[in-house]
């Protein structure tokens, strides 16, 4: 067994208790939830794309702190109606931002009204459009977004953190890939995953 899979055991009775009991599309040859499982299956695509990750949500050199940039992500997962990704990424996001579980609900459902600035009202704006596809963003949420204090590369980061998590959530979905129901669940994993990064899974040992 990989060493990353040792966050999901596959006799995790609280996992197991809690999940979606659909198959996945393949035969994964494991029972880990949501992205873990292709990941496992394909650990040769998995390095290049939790690199991106690490780049995008985890850098520090970043004007966009940790939590906005999973924030991002997590609403383009709720956009695109990601279970997984939308609570996997709301549980670090909610971590970082030291929020509740309704806070990050708000945003999803509606961010305008959400104590945001003003810049990650109108970053959001822009994800939402990149989310429908890139000819959605104007000039206009752009020229917003600027007039908000974004940076350009900021809204550089947000295309592509919106980008791609619309890929990561195509590849969950995708392959038909089951996850835990149990919303606090992601919760629970928000801590570890956003002490440990992306980077933390030694794909081939």
């Amino acid at each position: 067994m990989k060493k990353w899979e040792n966050e999901w055991p596959k006799k995790d009775t609280h996992y197991h208790n809690h999940q979606n009991k659909k198959m996945a599309h393949i035969n994964l040859g494991n029972e880990l939830p949501g992205i873990r499982g292709p990941m496992a299956f394909r650990p040769e695509t998995a390095k290049p794309l939790n690199e991106l990750a690490e780049i995008l949500l985890r850098d520090d050199n970043n004007t966009l702190s940790r939590g906005e940039r999973e924030l991002i992500a997590t609403y383009v997962s709720y956009l695109n109606n990601c279970f997984f990704c939308q609570n996997a990424h709301g549980g670090i996001a909610q971590y970082y931002l030291q929020c509740d579980i309704q806070f990050i609900d708000g945003v999803k459902k509606d961010f305008n009204s959400m104590a945001v600035t003003n810049k990650m009202k109108a970053l959001l704006s822009v994800a939402a459009s990149v989310q429908k596809g890139g000819k959605f963003v104007t000039t206009e949420q752009i020229e917003a977004a600027k007039n908000a204090g974004a940076t350009d590369i900021e809204i550089h980061d947000t295309v592509l953190i919106a980008a791609a998590f619309c890929m990561f959530n195509r590849y969950v979905d995708g392959l038909g890939t089951s996850a835990p129901t149990d919303r606090q669940f992601y919760i629970g994993r928000g801590k570890q995953r956003a002490e440990e990064g992306y980077l933390h899974f030694d794909l081939y040992k």
